[in-house]
């Protein structure tokens, strides 16, 4: 099998996890009051209307990228980082069925992008905003964790617990590793019992040898709730050695921002 047949096999499973997720935020904001979107999201400053109409820019945000790699064209993702939260501010007071439609037809538009794409476009090197180069591939994957962050960010009742299996696995992993690089961070090992997974953040803290200090075991979805900052160490069990700690929110080290 090719690198471009394996590349759009991969982009495929997730463009459909996409639309699944989708799916799953639109039942959520079938739910929601008119006068709740003003209030307060899990994200400081940000209310949900500012997070849902984050949630359709970026759709269409990545729209530019998948053009740019059917294309060749240079399209950045967004015309300037002022731009991109220029938009968000205005469409953030939006009524809810505005934001819904918009929500609906900017993910459309991601898909019917996406569909253009021939096999041999998926394995294109792309630039995200921040400026790190990427394989088009990637796009739907960062669509689908854009879809389900944020969806746990309304604070609307969808939460880590509701992450789909594979997505809470994959980010496991791919947070496990970033943390894991960076320095300065006490020693953490992670087990998810129910996955099968371990993940080992920062130095020695304490541990004897090469085994941490602390370990905090629990399942594959809150762990990655925590080590996404949507969760505060609910559901985990964490102890140093034989000494079981009674709350996982003061004995978890405080972790920056993920990647």
């Amino acid at each position: 099998m090719s690198d471009a047949t394996t590349a759009a096999a991969a982009a495929a499973e997730q463009l459909r996890a996409t639309a699944e997720s989708t799916e799953l935020l639109l039942h959520t904001l079938a739910e929601l009051e008119p006068a709740q979107l003003p209030e307060p999201s899990g994200l400081p400053g940000w209310t949900r209307g500012h997070v849902l109409t984050h949630i359709a820019r970026n759709a269409d945000s990545l729209v530019n990228l998948l053009t740019s790699a059917r294309t060749g064209e240079n399209i950045p993702q967004y015309p300037s980082p002022e731009a991109r939260d220029a938009d968000i501010e205005a469409g953030a007071g939006r009524p809810l069925a505005e934001q819904v439609a918009d929500v609906r037809a900017s993910q459309q538009r991601f898909q019917d992008a996406a569909a253009l794409l021939a096999p041999e476009h998926w394995t294109v090197p792309l630039t995200h905003r921040s400026g790190y180069v990427f394989p088009a591939w990637q796009l739907p994957v960062k669509r689908l964790a854009e879809l389900e962050y944020h969806h746990v960010d309304l604070n609307a009742g969808y939460t880590p617990a509701h992450w789909p299996e594979p997505f809470a696995v994959a980010e496991f992993r791919r947070l496990g590793a970033h943390f894991g690089d960076l320095p300065g961070l006490p020693a953490v090992l992670l087990v998810a019992e129910d996955a099968g997974l371990e993940a080992r953040l920062g130095g020695d803290d304490g541990g004897d040898g090469d085994k941490p200090g602390l370990v905090a075991e629990g399942p594959v979805r809150a762990l990655t709730g925590w080590l996404s900052g949507r969760s505060n160490g609910d559901g985990l069990q964490v102890h140093r050695g034989d000494e079981g700690l009674v709350d996982p929110r003061t004995a978890l080290p405080e972790l920056p921002p993920m990647g």
